[in-house]
């Protein structure tokens, strides 16, 4: 049995597992079945106690003394599906995991075996959590630990991910206590879920991979969640690494509005913090080419990364010891009207994500310096979350705040 850590994977040796989270209060497990685009294809692929079954997953309730549970039947899944995301909620409307300390088991299926353990650290205001996912790479069917909290239910989860959610009435009875499946499932119903405030973004709370200020952490357990300040150290099995690395930054229009344009680009600066190059849409390559940037995203609609700067870190010129990310608001819109704004790092060879870090907070300011990558005098690089706002447009004005950053 292996006690998991946020990030960190398995590849299952079973077939058919089964997830089930406890916790000191009864919980609403569920299940969503994500194409590669990661959305579910239907409301039929969110799996959970008013829609017990669906292809490859089943829910199963503890009825109040046991918990609830996930089964995932790999061979039985649909072609496209490639992750099954297992989710908790405390089954009481409006309480929080403050004080509540989940914990997920993957089991063998068939024999009951524990494969792995996972309880995710550092719970405060969340009202639902992505606890695991089983996930295919390579042909290989893993478990990966995650952990991220949301702050507005059930409901919140399952619209990030394409489900249709209808909150109407439901039984009194449901207030208090979880219904039990009908006769025919009634698709992606759900109780009604404690009042939120209109203008807040859903606050997806990122797994982080080591507590805020215990410092630096390396990519041995594979991919990395990074709290703001938190920095990783771009080490694996005791080796730097010094490959192409692609940065992918993301966002959303908050609350279905209009499109966003914002402009992500990369500041190069060298050993005494003075500015060296600036890579952005009007720039796309720079360095002789060491970084090139993908080119301008107008709406910041679609699933994925809306732009990506490639980075290879082997071809860096000497001079270049640090690397500023930036997003800024050409238009002139604000970052309160952006949602779910991430960067994330990209091993360039495999495709594989190894560092993240979400955005979880919004200030009226039309810049933001999202991370920064520092070459260290051992030759490894750094990568550490910075999360701090601008009153820039442009990248010309990120020059002097990312030099401070630094």
């Amino acid at each position: 049995m292996t006690a998991m850590t946020p990030g960190s994977n398995l590849p299952l040796n079973a077939v058919r597992v089964t997830v089930d989270v406890a916790a000191p209060v009864r919980l609403d497990v569920s299940g969503l079945l994500l194409a590669a685009d990661g959305k579910v294809r239907s409301d039929a692929d969110f799996i959970f106690y008013n829609q017990p079954s669906g292809p490859g997953v089943s829910h199963r309730s503890g009825g109040g003394t046991a918990p609830d549970s996930i089964t995932v039947d790999t061979g039985a899944l649909p072609a496209g599906i490639e992750r099954i995301v297992v989710t908790a909620s405390p089954d009481a409307a409006g309480q929080t995991f403050q004080g509540i300390e989940p914990t997920a088991t993957v089991r063998h299926a068939d024999t009951g075996a524990v494969i792995a353990t996972f309880t995710p650290p550092q719970l405060g205001t969340e009202t639902a959590l992505l606890v695991v996912e089983v996930y295919q790479r390579g042909g290989v069917w893993k478990v990966r630990a995650v952990g991220q909290g949301y702050a507005n239910g059930l409901a919140g989860i399952a619209t990030d991910f394409g489900v249709t959610v209808d909150e109407g009435p439901a039984p009194a009875a449901a207030a208090t206590t979880q219904p039990q499946a009908a006769t025919q499932p009634q698709a992606a119903t759900l109780p009604p879920a404690a009042p939120q405030p209109p203008a807040a973004p859903p606050a997806a709370q990122p797994p982080a991979a080591a507590p805020a200020g215990t410092g630096k952490i390396n990519l041995d357990k594979g991919r990395v969640s990074l709290q703001k300040n938190q920095t990783v150290s771009l080490v694996k099995n005791g080796r730097p690494l010094l490959s192409q690395v692609k940065m992918g930054l993301g966002w959303e229009p908050a609350y279905g509005g209009r499109d966003i344009d914002l402009d992500a680009s990369v500041i190069a600066y060298g050993p005494q913090r003075n500015h060296i190059d600036s890579c952005y849409f009007g720039r796309l390559s720079i360095l002789d080419g060491a970084i090139k940037h993908s080119g301008d995203n107008l709406t910041g609609e679609g699933a994925g990364d809306d732009e990506v700067i490639v980075v290879d870190l082997g071809r860096l010129p000497a001079e270049a010891t640090g690397l500023v990310f930036t997003v800024n608001s050409f238009s002139g819109q604000k970052f309160t009207e952006v949602a779910k704004a991430y960067c994330r790092l990209i091993d360039a060879a495999s495709g594989e994500e190894l560092v993240r870090f979400d955005l979880t907070s919004a200030e009226p300011q039309t810049g933001v310096m999202m991370a920064k990558l520092l070459r260290q005098s051992s030759g490894e690089w750094e990568m550490t979350a910075i999360g701090e706002f601008v009153k820039s447009r442009t990248v010309r004005g990120m020059v002097q705040p990312g030099s401070t950053a630094l």
